[in-house]
């Protein structure tokens, strides 16, 4: 496991382009942390890593956004809203977990029964004793 502190968005953003350049087809990151960590800025970061250069942005509402114009096609779930896991089957979630593309996931716990076993898992967290923008980032890679 690695873990990583950052202290304002810039590098939260960062660490998701580096992860971004070295993502590979097939790869799920599952994104855990309360509302307002950086799961979006971490995203955004990814997304640039990729070479993705529109606007890239939480989708809460729809569950997914698709981006195919970088060097992978990006897969962004938000399941937060999600009601029922058949949601996913109407989604077509196996043709994002299990394509060429990359797959980014957050609030992943709530659909913990249909992740692979084989997941990156990027755990964002605040610590506000260290302030406003401290991040405590974990990321490990299960194999």
């Amino acid at each position: 496991m690695m873990v990583i502190e950052t202290t304002k968005p810039e590098e939260t953003f960062e660490l998701g382009r580096k992860m971004g350049l070295q993502a590979v087809p097939g790869q799920i990151i599952c994104l855990e942390g309360d509302l307002g960590v950086g799961k979006t800025v971490f995203t955004q970061g990814f997304a640039k890593g990729l070479g993705i250069t529109g606007p890239v942005n939480s989708p809460t509402f729809t569950i997914l956004q698709q981006y195919e114009e970088g060097r992978l096609p990006l897969y962004h779930f938000d399941v937060y809203r999600i009601g029922d896991i058949s949601e996913m089957d109407e989604i077509g979630y196996e043709d994002c977990f299990f394509g060429e593309g990359v797959t980014l996931i957050e609030w992943p716990q709530l659909i913990e029964e249909i992740l692979p076993e084989h997941v990156t898992r990027v755990l964002i967290e605040k610590d506000l004793e260290k302030g406003f923008d401290y991040r405590r980032i974990c990321v490990e890679e299960r194999i």
